[in-house]
């Protein structure tokens, strides 16, 4: 046993080392790879996706870790895509939107922080573009978006995707190749994505800028399959803005998804608005986890639920019942008891006097 555990210590030193050298890949839609040996990893992924039947629009943010000044990923899209940049205000709207509903738990008896064991009230409960000799490799379209080099492809050929990336510098997935296969034999595109801030030493962390890209589909879909290569757990936020309530079709390897927000919303300006084309749509939001990224098998494919059931989460706190200028409920009662047991004591006292008078007369 005691030969065992400086093998153990050494074992989980190395394992530890091989993380800190080895490069993450990770993105919640496609396939983000840092340039050498830099370190870059998801940490969540959020999208934004309105649908209206014909075309699709996903607004996506990273929130990234790590020490990479460069990276680039690849999403695969079913139709021809444009790209172009997003408002991140449009986040900010969202969790307002969709912010729990605060309710309160009363309780009776006064506790720890109530008046008389304290003064406190209540208490919470709780790249570059492709190479011409890539011929299998078209390219549609490039733009210089901020920090983003944005190059539309298409390919016929997985190998010559991996190796139009390889050609600019970036360190890649050997399995890239057969995962995007899938994705050719349907002839999808893909939008490529070189993430390179122009601030000299910058890296990537927190939360990038959003990105905006709009393709046409006779059905909401959202590309995760490339996922499966992330080395780290995965957790993707979704908002859904479409004309009815909706649900993934499959966890696709994931935990359930769960529905932190239902509702028909309507914004009168800013980004959602601009979105949602000024009309009424129906917001859903999904958040789902991915402990085991290996196990992702498909992409999302959402779809219209029975009913357009609304659903709000709710936050409860407690909160001591009280009445009026804020008296305590439990004071009230314990002085109304009181006071019966002294009238109750004081007809009792005086019927007894009258008794003794009327004996003594």
């Amino acid at each position: 046993m005691k030969r065992r555990i400086p093998a153990l210590l050494l074992a989980l030193l190395v394992t530890q080392l091989c993380a800190l050298v080895n490069p993450a890949y990770a993105c919640g839609c496609g396939a983000m790879v840092p340039d050498g040996q830099s370190r870059i990893g998801v940490d969540r992924e959020t999208s934004v996706v309105r649908w209206d039947g014909r075309t699709e629009q996903i607004v996506m943010r990273f929130t990234v870790r790590g020490d990479a000044q460069r990276a680039a990923w690849i999403m695969p899209v079913p139709g021809r895509a444009s790209v172009e940049l997003g408002d991140g205000d449009m986040f900010g709207e969202l969790r307002d939107l969709t912010r729990p509903e605060s309710k309160a738990r009363h309780y009776f008896w006064p506790r720890d922080r109530d008046w008389p064991f304290s003064s406190g009230r209540g208490d919470l409960a709780g790249g570059a573009p492709p190479s011409a000799a890539d011929a299998a490799v078209g390219v549609v379209g490039r733009e210089q978006l901020g920090d983003f080099d944005v190059a539309r492809l298409t390919a016929t050929d997985p190998n010559a995707l991996k190796t139009w990336l390889e050609t600019n510098g970036f360190k890649l997935p050997d399995r890239l190749a057969t995962e995007v296969q899938p994705y050719v034999d349907q002839r999808w595109e893909y939008v490529a994505v070189r993430l390179a801030p122009r601030q000299q030493g910058k890296v990537l962390r927190g939360d990038l800028d959003p990105l905006r890209i709009r393709f046409d589909s006779d059905r909401l879909v959202y590309p995760m399959r490339l996922s499966r290569m992330a080395k780290t757990p995965q957790s993707l936020g979704l908002y859904v803005l479409a004309d009815h309530r909706m649900e993934p079709a499959s966890p696709i390897g994931g935990s359930r998804p769960k529905v932190t927000f239902a509702g028909s919303v309507h914004p009168k300006d800013g980004p959602i608005a601009e979105l949602a084309g000024g009309k009424p749509v129906f917001l859903t939001a999904i958040d789902q986890e991915f402990p085991e990224p290996g196990r992702i098998d498909a992409d999302h494919e959402l779809r219209a639920t029975a009913k357009d059931t609304p659903y709000r989460r709710a936050v409860y706190h407690n909160e001591l019942l009280t009445v009026g200028p804020g008296i305590p409920v439990w004071l009230l009662t314990v002085s109304a008891v009181l006071l019966a047991l002294a009238g109750s004591c004081f007809a009792l006292v005086r019927r007894r006097r009258r008794l003794r008078e009327d004996r003594a007369a």
